[in-house]
């Protein structure tokens, strides 16, 4: 099959957008080129081009096509305007059932024909976040001023133009020339398919595989790291980043002056990540290294002597500006802050951060006792936990909230417990990040995320759709996995009714406050599916349950789970889904067959049999629920499977005698019962 190479040469594209890019490209181009049945896609994303690779037929084959025009006793009109719309006349169309059937030959195009007048389109549609215009005479748009096109398909031009009418699309015509790196290679060279373009780029130092240079950065990083007894702190997002700035990465690693060595080391890594793209380095101990790497974009003709000290000059100054922010914010305590806060707006139908902390403070109090903190060093931290926002450090670097106010707090004074909790209270703050184990940081890092969510439902800011701009879905993750791995008992509904108290009296009794349980266990669910568990069965155990206690929910869905996995509790599943099939069909036709059965009407010994066991095993399911005695509830369920079995087999439901039919559905109807006090099976998958 042809080969066909597509590169799209520009001026810088921002590092965020280029993986996307080459993403769109493929979809698009393989959707056009779909007659070609295009294979092998191969797609390349860095810092000044997108480019894809594939193999595609030579031809888009011939076909016939048939068009049907009206009937044959439709008005003449009707009949001119058909012929007319297509430019034929009457004897080139026959007549098949009834209708004017025009048959045409549709001839075999060439695949570089096919090409020429599907990419001018294609480009001048493509789905760039942002794009811009530049020069004049054309409307086209790109990311950043469009340079080049290379477009060969085995070894050929195809020679397509972007221009449309009196439209000159920047006069960019489709050629055989690319360009290397831009300092160490400058100038356009021609290139005959992929591997002479792969070939030739990388001789003139770039790298177009993105995936290449992540590894050649990510591994020359870590070498030079563990040649001086270092390690990197992983940050793969910064490694991506890194790897959409350059097209040559070359590693090397700088000298942090002792002076800036008692700064926080997470202030050091944020100033190093986003003011410079520097990566942070680690002792043996765990402790910040007087080291950082970074990546430049070439081979300097030195060595690389000037580019270190220029990159450690740079960072000097970035550090002189931290340790001004860190030394002016200790001149005042987090106390003396608090009161600022009410000057920063948190919400318009919710108040200043002020406001909201005094939400905190009293939550976190009502918390405490339920896990096991002290409510006043809970109250404490929660009185502090937002005063760094006014500080310059997290003006500066807003990534840093909660870690400052921890700093701050020690060097206040406070007490280790309350320093811990201001620095932990927004964890998790993302799906790989931990959750605090303290007591006082649960109390105030669950006060925090409960607010959020009630205050946002409450004043009508509920995620809709897939948008959430108050990261409320984030919130919800992080209550509910701060309870699972600390095994919080915790009634969730009065949390959110002792919170909505705290709120502007006119949101108390917002409508959308009822649907905060609702939400919670929908991303409860969402978490099991992520973690491949049995997320159906904490649906099966939800419904008709008002129970907003994670860790007991949890409990009876892992129960549950542990008995459909053992064939008694297989066949158990299928003989209440039949039963409760039966009763379904049965109360449509004569209603609800509700009541005790009447053991006179009993005619076989099965009924009796299932009748005696159901009435040991009710009240032996509602007491092991009571005491959350959750296995032993199921393993007593688990018994009745050899008991429904030989009824199912010897006994006809639907019998003759319309009093014995009653009375066996009634007996059904017990067993719907109970297996309800354990869930509703019929939302069980499989």
């Amino acid at each position: 099959m042809p080969e066909l190479l597509l590169e799209l040469f520009s001026e810088e594209i921002p590092a965020r957008m280029q993986q996307r890019a080459a993403e769109d490209l493929q979809r698009l181009l393989t959707e056009a080129l779909s007659p070609l049945n295009p294979c092998n896609p191969r797609t390349f994303a860095g810092p000044r081009r997108i480019a894809i690779s594939l193999d595609i037929d030579a031809t888009v084959p011939g076909s016939t096509v048939n068009e049907r025009g009206p009937r044959e006793s439709a008005p003449e009109k009707a009949l001119a305007g058909f012929m007319r719309k297509h430019g034929v006349e009457r004897d080139a169309l026959v007549l098949e059932n009834g209708f004017w059937v025009l048959r045409r030959e549709v001839p075999a195009v060439q695949a570089a024909t096919h090409i020429t007048a599907t990419l001018p389109a294609l480009l001048r549609r493509f789905p760039w976040p942002k794009s811009m215009r530049w020069g004049v005479g054309s409307s086209f748009t790109w990311v950043r001023p469009l340079r080049r096109i290379a477009c060969l398909l085995d070894g050929q031009v195809v020679p397509f133009s972007l221009a449309e009418g009196e439209d000159n699309g920047h006069g960019l015509v489709a050629a055989n020339l690319t360009e290397g790196h831009r300092f160490t290679a400058p100038g356009a060279f021609a290139v005959t398919g992929t591997q002479d373009w792969l070939s030739g780029l990388r001789a003139r130092q770039v790298e177009p595989c993105a995936k290449a240079r992540r590894t050649r950065i990510a591994e020359g990083v870590a070498r030079l790291a563990a040649e001086e007894g270092l390690s990197v702190v992983s940050d793969p997002a910064l490694i991506d980043e890194v790897a959409g700035l350059t097209e040559w990465p070359v590693p090397f690693l700088g000298q942090i002056d002792d002076e800036f060595m008692t700064l926080p080391p997470e202030v050091m890594q944020v100033s190093m990540r986003v003011n410079q793209r520097y990566f942070a380095l680690r002792n043996a101990d765990g402790s910040a290294a007087p080291r950082f790497a970074f990546v430049a974009n070439m081979e300097p003709s030195d060595g690389g002597a000037l580019t270190i000290a220029g990159n450690e000059r740079v960072l000097r100054a970035r550090f002189a500006d931290a340790r001004h922010f860190w030394d002016l914010d200790r001149t005042h305590t987090l106390e003396s802050r608090v009161a600022q806060l009410d000057r920063i707006v948190f919400h318009a139908a919710l108040g200043s951060q002020g406001e909201r902390v005094r939400r905190i403070v009293r939550l976190a109090g009502l918390i405490a006792p339920m896990v096991g903190a002290d409510p006043k060093q809970a109250e404490r931290a929660a009185l502090l936990c937002k005063a760094d926002l006014t500080t310059g450090m997290v003006g500066e670097f807003p990534e840093l909230q909660g870690t400052m106010g921890a700093y701050y707090a020690r060097h206040d004074g406070e007490d280790s417990a309350v320093a811990d909790a201001i620095g932990e209270h927004y964890m998790p703050r993302g799906q790989h990040d931990g959750v605090p184990h303290a007591p006082v940081s649960i109390a105030v890092a669950l006060a925090d995320k409960i607010d959020s969510l009630v205050a946002f439902f409450a004043a009508g800011e509920k995620p809709g759709g897939s948008g959430d701009p108050y990261a409320l879905r984030r919130a919800a993750l992080g209550l509910i996995r701060i309870i699972r791995e600390n095994h919080l008992r915790l009634d969730l509904a009065e949390l959110f009714v002792m919170a909505a108290h705290g709120l502007p009296e006119n949101l108390r009794l917002a409508p959308d406050l009822d649907l905060l349980p609702q939400f919670v266990a929908e991303r409860l669910r969402v978490q099991l599916r992520n973690e491949g568990a049995r997320h159906d069965i904490l649906a099966a155990v939800s419904v008709g349950n008002t129970d907003t206690d994670i860790t007991r929910l949890l409990a009876r869905s892992d129960a549950l789970a542990e008995m459909l996995a053992t064939e008694d509790g297989r066949n158990l599943l299928a003989a209440t889904r039949r039963a409760a099939n039966i009763l379904r069909i049965e109360d449509r036709k004569d209603g609800p067959h509700e009541g005790a059965p009447d053991p006179a009407l009993y005619a076989q010994d099965e009924e009796r049999a299932l009748a005696d066991a159901l009435a040991h095993t009710i009240p032996a399911v509602e007491n092991a629920i009571s005491e959350e005695r959750f296995a032993d509830a199921m393993r007593d369920v688990a018994h009745l499977r050899p008991v429904l079995d030989r009824f199912f087999e010897d006994v006809t439901v639907n019998a003759e005698d319309a009093a014995i039919r009653r009375n066996r559905l009634r007996l059904l109807s017990e067993l719907r019962r109970m297996t309800v006090l354990i869930a509703d099976f019929s939302q069980i998958e499989g």
